[in-house]
């Protein structure tokens, strides 16, 4: 089910940005008497859902949600009419107009997502507000990446500013740093005194490559076992290495231990008797809303074990953990911290289970990590949280500039797609759609749909023919040299952009789909 509401969201938002952006063209064509032979929601290679011919304009919608597009006459595009340029060039096409206002016509629908995406920003905090927590009124500070204890800071102090701004949001953080080049910290520490903490320059590229994201947020004091999880991929060949394609499914890292050979893990006391049966074993696991079987060989049963290490040190549900080796715990982030610090090693997890304290020794991932997750996470400090209500006027200021940091941030994260971990992690369709809530949330829906005009505008404005922005260059170029750019080039330039944006198509979803099955 939260895949079809995803699903469901995703077509809606972007049904409603693709009529606009192309309206955006629609509207100033017409203004400038061009002729728009079709307009249509979504692509119709073959045949369309629905198509009807209004004054010199057919209306439709296609089968394939990918995009949409306006036929405007006498211009070179995705259609390839070459019959119509071949003839002489008639006062309502685009080939006939100023440079200037055919340039008007191609940056329309880029023009109308921005103005769409700013507008849609302040209608969301004209109706919700905004939600602030400011660092200045935590009383337990912030979670940090335990990474971050190279550069002095660690889970509990209070990051009050950066460059100077205070916090208002913690995630502005994690945003300052890695896509704003903002390295100044001012942190309170836990014992009151205060001090400046300067990150070198590029540190977003460290960062990035060693995971430590998000670098800060709330605490939360939730020691108690909810489930245990895998914490490494392993392919169902290896668990039947003599026997290729017997194994079923793949056991991923993150997937959810729910029952062995049919008893529920929360009623099992010791792994040993499944280790030691000569037997199969039959694993039932949770990934996401799937539930998957396992069948593993007698004789790897300890690989299988080796990605739950909780498991095999003893935890179970209901378990509260109050140390990690000599420690005591608090907050759920000193749990990660210590963990972090002990990668690849064996430490004691102290934990109570009813009325018995139990020292439990774990072998640590090389993540840092012993697979298992958490009961809730309530903030410490979510009784700071405040909504800040805004007039007419204030919404639209406000949705603007959040608009414009939307914006730069996301131009800010392009750097990393020019990294190795970058260029895997580009997404498609589904990436896209696990933007949206599992639930309907109309607040949550008009957030990501702002956000997804503002990349809509930015992606289509850059400079690969096929795109608005490979038609503005050549419009730049005319309007510059007072020359037209030859009808060769364009159309030479319309196929190759063609491919590349079909290639990057194919790749970003390639990813997603790699992403499913890994």
């Amino acid at each position: 089910m939260d895949f079809w509401i995803k699903a469901a969201q995703l077509l809606l938002s972007l049904s409603i940005l693709v009529f606009l952006h192309e309206l955006g063209h629609f509207i100033p064509a017409r203004l400038f008497k061009t002729r728009v032979e079709k307009f249509y929601l979504f692509f119709n290679p073959w045949f369309s859902l629905y198509k009807r011919k209004i004054g010199e304009t057919e209306w439709g919608i296609g089968w394939l949600p990918l995009g949409g597009y306006v036929k405007i006459s006498g211009m070179v595009d995705e259609s390839m009419d070459k019959e119509q340029l071949a003839q002489p060039a008639q006062p309502w096409e685009f080939r006939s107009k100023p440079a200037w206002q055919r340039l008007i016509i191609m940056i329309g629908g880029v023009t109308v997502n921005i103005i769409v995406g700013f507008l849609i920003y302040g209608m969301v905090l004209g109706i919700w507000g905004e939600d602030q927590i400011h660092s200045k009124d935590l009383q337990a500070g912030h979670s940090i990446h335990p990474y971050m204890q190279k550069f002095g800071l660690r889970s509990g102090d209070n990051i009050l500013e950066i460059n100077d701004q205070p916090i208002v949001d913690p995630n502005d953080i994690t945003a300052g740093v890695m896509f704003r080049n903002q390295y100044k910290l001012k942190v309170q520490k836990a014992d009151g005194t205060i001090e400046t903490i300067t990150l070198h320059e590029d540190v977003e590229y460290e960062l990035y490559e060693n995971g430590a994201l998000p670098i800060a947020g709330l605490r939360h004091a939730s020691t108690e076992v909810n489930v245990l999880a895998a914490t490494k991929t392993i392919t169902a060949d290896s668990l039947w290495p003599a026997e290729k394609g017997r194994g079923e499914n793949d056991l991923n890292a993150g997937q959810i231990l729910v029952a062995l050979n049919g008893k529920s893990i929360n009623a099992i006391s010791s792994i040993t008797p499944y280790l030691n049966s000569k037997n199969p074993l039959y694993v039932k696991t949770i990934d996401g809303k799937d539930t998957i079987t396992i069948n593993v060989n007698p004789a790897q049963k300890g690989t299988f074990f080796s990605a739950f290490p909780a498991l095999k040190a003893g935890l179970k549900a209901g378990d509260k953990i109050i140390a990690i080796g000599d420690r005591k715990i608090v907050y759920f982030d000193e749990i990660v911290e210590e963990l972090y610090n002990h990668k690849k090693k064996t430490v004691d997890v102290v934990a109570v289970r009813g009325n018995d304290t139990l020292t439990l020794p774990a072998q640590v991932s090389e993540q840092g990590t012993i697979g298992f997750s958490p009961v809730g996470t309530n903030y410490i400090d979510s009784s700071k949280f405040q909504t800040i209500s805004y007039g007419f006027f204030g919404s639209l200021s406000h949705g603007t500039a959040e608009g414009i940091t939307s914006l730069t941030d996301y131009a800010g994260q392009l750097k990393f797609l020019f990294t190795k971990k970058g260029a895997s992690s580009i997404g498609g369709f589904a990436s896209i759609g696990n933007m949206f809530a599992p639930t309907w949330d109309w607040k949550v829906f008009w957030q990501r749909t702002a956000l997804i005009s503002i990349i809509l505008a930015f992606m289509n404005i850059l400079p690969i023919p096929a795109l608005d922005g490979g038609h503005v260059v050549f419009l730049l170029y005319e309007i510059i040299t007072r020359r037209e750019a030859p009808q060769k080039v364009l159309e030479y330039a319309q196929m190759v952009g063609f491919f590349i944006l079909i290639a990057l198509l194919l790749y970003a979803n390639g990813n997603d789909i790699i992403k499913a099955i890994m």
